[in-house]
């Protein structure tokens, strides 16, 4: 999956960004991630660029794009919280929905944030369900109203093609005509 650009980012902002593209890389069969606000909007994704192509052997996520995916996590975890009030159970932690082709989980970050992954029929439930967990436990404390407002400003804002991206310590600028910079 395509890391998204953390260039002049808050270091919570990139901290959060970095614990996603660990998320994706560390758990086998991950093929859709996103962080979602408790007003259902899109705030982190392991897909940032929605109109790019996906190569042949790239697993897609659920139609379309990261978006589509929100929504999802959006109803799912307003149908589960809903349903817990109605039946007087406390809080939802998490959802599972396993289908005949992939799995969805919703896990609550904080403040009605969501963590929603879509996985292939091959992912192991227990292995994705726990590093969840391990996301949320790390990302809950520092996903406050200020850092969801600069990741949904960050989303909109979208990268140009001539945005320095960040490479670990460095970032690569993409120059027409020349090489790529490398700039720390």
């Amino acid at each position: 999956m395509t890391a998204p650009s953390t260039f002049g980012l808050s270091s919570e902002a990139r901290n959060l960004h970095w614990l996603l593209t660990n998320l994706v890389e560390e758990v086998p069969g991950l093929t859709s991630v996103a962080v979602v606000s408790s007003d259902g909007l899109l705030l982190l994704s392991s897909d940032p660029d929605r109109n790019a192509e996906r190569r042949p052997d790239q697993p897609s996520g659920p139609k379309g794009s990261a978006a589509d995916l929100a929504t999802i996590v959006s109803g799912i975890g307003s149908l589960t919280i809903g349903a817990a009030k109605l039946m007087d159970y406390g809080g939802v932690k998490q959802t599972m929905v396993a289908m005949e082709d992939g799995s969805l989980f919703v896990m609550s970050i904080s403040d009605g944030s969501l963590l929603g992954v879509h996985g292939s029929p091959d992912c192991d439930m227990s292995v994705v369900a726990y590093h969840m967990a391990l996301f949320v436990g790390r990302a809950g404390h520092v996903l406050t109203p200020e850092l969801r407002s600069e990741l949904r400003e960050s989303l909109e804002r979208g990268t140009p093609d001539n945005e320095p991206t960040e490479v670990g310590p460095m970032a690569v600028r993409a120059v027409p005509g020349r090489s790529a910079e490398v700039t720390k």
